[in-house]
Order: C-alpha cells, then sequence, then structure tokens
C-alpha cells in the first residue's frame, strides 16, 4: 500500500508522465490479492518492478531528465571558407580575429562557415591544394591569413575569376577584380563579416 500511495502523489504532480501509472498499479495489486496463489503473485511483482521502471524510463520524477531541444539551426545554401596555417584559429592570431568576424557574418547571414589549415610545409606549394580543395568544395567566398596563402591565392584566383577571395595580410597580394586584401587589425573583422554579407546577398539574388 506503500507503494500505491506514492505512485498517486506522482501522478498527481506529474499527470502527463503519470496518468496511466494508478490504473496499472491497481490491476497489479488485484493481481497480487487474487486466489491464485504465489505464482500469480510473483508475477505481478514482476509487472510492478516492470511498470515503475518504465515509468522512471519514460518521465521519470524530475522534468531534468526530459531530453533537450533538438531543433536544429537553418543555414542559407552559403559557404564561407577561411584557410589558415599550421596553427588555425588559436586565441590571439590574426586568423581568430577572421574566425571571430566570420562567425558574426553567419548570426546575421545563416551562412555556413569553416575553417582549413594548412598542414606540412608552409609554402605557396604545399598551399595551393588546400586552396584547390576549397575552391571545388564551392565556397561562395574563400578567405586566407598568412604569406603563403596569399601567394597561393595569387596564382588561382585568376583562374576562377566569379569566385571572391579575401585575403588577409600586409602586403601579401595584389588586389585583383576578385582579390580583396586587407591589413590585420582594427577594421578587420568588419572586413570579414561585409565580405560574407556580399557573397549571401549575391547568392539570394
Amino acid at each position: 500500500m506503500k507503494t500505491r500511495r506514492n505512485w498517486r502523489s506522482n501522478s498527481k504532480q506529474n499527470p502527463e508522465r503519470g496518468a496511466w501509472a494508478p490504473a496499472l498499479v491497481n490491476r497489479v495489486a488485484e493481481a497480487v490479492r487474487s486466489r491464485r496463489g504465489r505464482l500469480a503473485g510473483g508475477v505481478a511483482v514482476a509487472l510492478l518492478a516492470l511498470a515503475g521502471g518504465l515509468w522512471l524510463l519514460l518521465g521519470g520524477d524530475e522534468d531534468g531528465n526530459r531530453p533537450p531541444d533538438s531543433r536544429a539551426r537553418e543555414y542559407q545554401d552559403v559557404d564561407a571558407c577561411l584557410l589558415t596555417g599550421a596553427d588555425g584559429i588559436a586565441q590571439g592570431t590574426v586568423a581568430s580575429s577572421v574566425w571571430d568576424g566570420m562567425q558574426q557574418a553567419s548570426e546575421e547571414t545563416r551562412a555556413r562557415v569553416s575553417w582549413v589549415p594548412v598542414t606540412g610545409e608552409q609554402s605557396a606549394a604545399n598551399v595551393r591544394p588546400f586552396l584547390n580543395g576549397l575552391v571545388q568544395r564551392q565556397c561562395e567566398v574563400v578567405l586566407t591569413v598568412g604569406t603563403p596563402q596569399a601567394q597561393a591565392v595569387e596564382a588561382i584566383a585568376p583562374q576562377h575569376p566569379s569566385l571572391p577571395f579575401l585575403v588577409v595580410g600586409k602586403g601579401v597580394a595584389t588586389a585583383k577584380n576578385n582579390v580583396t586584401v586587407v591589413p590585420p587589425g582594427e577594421g578587420l573583422k568588419a572586413a570579414v563579416e561585409r565580405e560574407i554579407r556580399d557573397a549571401a546577398s549575391d547568392k539570394r539574388s
């Protein structure tokens, strides 16, 4: 009877999760009190334990046991891709500031943003396969940080005149029709955000 009272109390506190519990417990209790003997009582006790376990598994005693909302964020079909050195977007680096601007632009435009580090030798020759990989991914805008990255952009950008590149660095690349050069420092994040907003706007038009 103590178990029955506890289940009734829980069902009152949580009517949605516990509404079915009292009826099930009543049936089990009747089976226990029946004249079918020990076998029926044993089966009933097992059913009671199973019912209690299922109730805790499906509902639980606390709201904190409910799974979190799994709704995913919706993005535009726009990709902004960043190519960095071996340090990636480590805190305090220029690439970190670029990444912050990209994330802010993503919040505003719902563009997808990603970054790829160049591993191995930090040379233009080794950077080019990584840069070509981003081009083949059909990124709407490609951003780079570092001297070898800028040198690779100078070689590849003319082959893709419709793809905008944003190169971050001091005097490491020559601006072209589809290449924008931005020095590090104040104004960098704003320039990054503007480039991604423009790419998203061009995609929608």
